[in-house]
């Protein structure tokens, strides 16, 4: 076997496997399960600051694999190898080592109101409405949703 050969097929190894190699989707859905739980019980036995810069994300070959957002966080997260190997062994994971990642965690993106404000014609159905409920409850709540409704004096969006 050549070198370039030797290389090629070490890097299909440890690359992606085919959908066909990775199982049934309820066993991976299972193994996400138990991991995503290992996370949640490993990460609560950090302090505070520790617990949101880390994440749980592999065990393989006894080994934890965790991200830390910087490698600051990734040094706090290797002194404490000993704590967390234990409360593996507590909940009965088997472990000899910690990896510890860098990964910085994704920015988190900020969704803009999709709400759309109730027309004028809105509250006037729900003024009607309320006028001719019987239900006290309901009455007060189609008068408190007929308050939201955009005013005659409120500027008109913008058509395209």
């Amino acid at each position: 076997m050549h070198r370039a050969e030797s290389a090629t097929s070490r890097r299909r190894d440890n690359g992606p496997k085919s959908l066909a190699d990775c199982g049934s989707f309820a066993s991976l859905a299972r193994k996400a399960g138990a991991l995503e739980a290992l996370d949640r019980a490993l990460r609560q036995t950090l302090p505070s600051p520790l617990r949101e810069q880390v994440r749980f994300a592999n065990l393989r070959n006894n080994r934890l694999v965790f991200l830390a957002s910087s490698p600051a966080w990734a040094s706090r997260l290797r002194l404490m190898q000993a704590q967390i190997l234990a409360s593996a062994s507590a909940v009965g994971a088997c472990a000899s080592s910690v990896t510890v990642k860098v990964a910085p965690q994704p920015p988190v993106v900020a969704v803009p109101d999709q709400s759309k404000p109730l027309s004028p014609a809105a509250a006037t159905h729900l003024r009607a409405a309320a006028a001719s409920s019987t239900d006290p409850e309901w009455r007060d709540l189609f008068l408190q949703l007929a308050s939201l409704a955009e005013t005659a004096d409120s500027p008109e969006p913008p058509s395209y």
